[in-house]
């Protein structure tokens, strides 16, 4: 596995990830536990802790899929990192029938593939799109609670279709449908009287997409 730091967008089952980790990252076995340590001035894990095939994986150092802000000074820090680091997420693929069914089947749809995705956020393309999707945010609930979900599944999507002998069922090639494939900014003012956010009406999204 090689990345590079203009590679816009890698894909690497985890299991690989763990056995062959990429440059940068080291991983500690200890009993069934996988600990991974990655050099916090080159990327930026958003990555909670989870199991595979080969136990539990532990991310040190990682801030999680939904990374909590609650002043001016950390979403200033965390909106320079996410413009300069490569952003690293666990993203599974489905069946693609999940996408079919309700909410109850949806829950036990079988997963193809757990895999660690890292973008390049300084990429101008990417970082133009953050740089929009931050810009509206903030402009659209200054001084209020928010939380803005960074979706990735259309980027997710233009990968596997360029990539489509990657995702195997056994002999049988399959079209994934990509879920957990985001990550959430969430911005917590001490307003007294935050009613659009009680309300859920400060929830954003906006969507990563290749060129």
């Amino acid at each position: 596995m090689t990345v590079t730091k203009d590679s816009v967008i890698t894909v690497t089952a985890v299991e690989r990830f763990l056995t062959e980790p990429p440059t940068g990252f080291s991983v500690e076995v200890r009993d069934s536990e996988h600990g991974v340590h990655s050099d916090p001035e080159q990327s930026l894990v958003l990555i909670d802790d989870f199991h595979c095939s080969k136990g539990k994986v532990v991310f040190q150092g990682s801030r999680g899929s939904g990374v909590k802000m609650q002043n001016l000074w950390e979403y200033t820090s965390m909106r320079k990192t996410l413009l300069s680091r490569r952003i690293y997420l666990l993203v599974s693929a489905y069946e693609e029938n999940c996408a079919q069914t309700n909410a109850k089947e949806a829950s036990g749809a079988r997963v193809l593939q757990q895999y660690v995705v890292s973008i390049n956020g300084s990429d101008p393309f990417i970082k133009w799109q953050m740089e929009k999707g931050l810009d509206w945010t903030i402009s659209s609930v200054v001084g209020e609670s928010y939380r803005v979900d960074v979706d990735l599944a259309q980027l997710m999507e233009s990968w596997a279709a360029k990539n489509t002998d990657i995702i195997i069922d056994g002999l049988t090639k399959v079209q994934p449908v990509w879920r957990d494939a985001s990550f959430t900014l969430k911005y917590y003012t001490d307003a007294l009287f935050d009613f659009p956010h009680w309300f859920g009406f400060s929830k954003r999204q906006f969507k990563l997409r290749m060129t």
